[in-house]
């Protein structure tokens, strides 16, 4: 359910999120969550395991249902949102498991149901390749042919994939947009780490709003314009990355409310 306010969100402020609540059985996953996510620049969101992370990340991207609390984007004001209103909103997500379909190549992956059509039903083959090539390029995307199989390609690639896939998605909606990310960059040697980064980095200088889940502490940092961190559900802290530090951070982590 969505209503529109009058009070709208602020230039520099693409999502705000109050009282943001979700419960598994007897498990509160979200308690009580409340943030805001610039419209511009990077947010590391930061948290053990269980700690809610990704659930809120469901919740934004439309996957889940918060039992309570609202989302507000651009002047309307959701109980929560359906996948079809996240990506309208501009919303895009990078999951872990990435979403890719091995046997389809590269551009098709990228397009996949968003594919370019002919007369409003034949797939235009040449045209997806070409916008495929273009957004990796504008991406500074280096792959062996968008015409292999996703499934051939190295983690690395697999990621700058749904990287492209997410900006593609999330550019029918009009703007910039925000892109979340669940660990983009696990189980990646240092060399594609840096590779996958960069390709973040360059988003931000685009005008893109990332949110980002790592367990990378030291990396985010590095990585992030603002930290977020949440513990049991609740987020505990939430500021500009030169507020705070990654000691004082784990400490956090660790249930110490220390002074960031």
């Amino acid at each position: 359910m969505v209503t529109t306010k009058n009070n709208d969100l602020s230039r520099d402020c693409f999502l705000r999120v109050e009282g943001l609540s979700k419960k598994y059985g007897n498990v509160m996953a979200l308690r009580d969550v409340g943030l805001e996510i610039p419209a511009r620049g990077i947010v590391g969101l930061i948290g053990d395991n269980g700690a809610g992370k990704s659930t809120l990340l469901k919740c934004l991207s439309g996957t889940i249902a918060p039992d309570g609390g609202r989302i507000e984007i651009g002047g309307r004001s959701f109980a929560g949102l359906t996948p079809r209103e996240s990506l309208s909103c501009g919303i895009a997500a990078v999951y872990q498991d990435l979403a890719l379909v091995d046997e389809l190549d590269a551009a098709s992956n990228i397009f996949l149901g968003m594919e370019p059509l002919r007369l409003g039903f034949i797939l235009d083959r040449g045209r997806m390749y070409r916008e495929a090539v273009a957004v990796l390029d504008s991406l500074g995307i280096a792959l062996p042919s968008v015409r292999v199989d996703a499934g051939r390609l190295s983690g690395g690639q697999r990621q700058a994939i749904a990287i492209a896939r997410a900006v593609v998605r999330g550019s029918r909606s009009g703007g910039r947009g925000l892109i979340l990310f669940d660990e983009p960059t696990a189980a990646m040697g240092v060399r594609e780490s840096a590779a996958i980064l960069g390709i973040l980095s360059g988003l931000r200088e685009r005008g893109y709003g990332l949110l980002c889940i790592s367990h990378n502490i030291p990396q985010i940092f590095d990585l992030a314009d603002r930290i977020c961190v949440m513990r049991a559900g609740e987020v505990v802290w939430m500021g500009d990355k030169a507020a705070t530090s990654v000691e004082r951070v784990l400490s956090l982590l660790s249930g110490v409310r220390a002074d960031v």
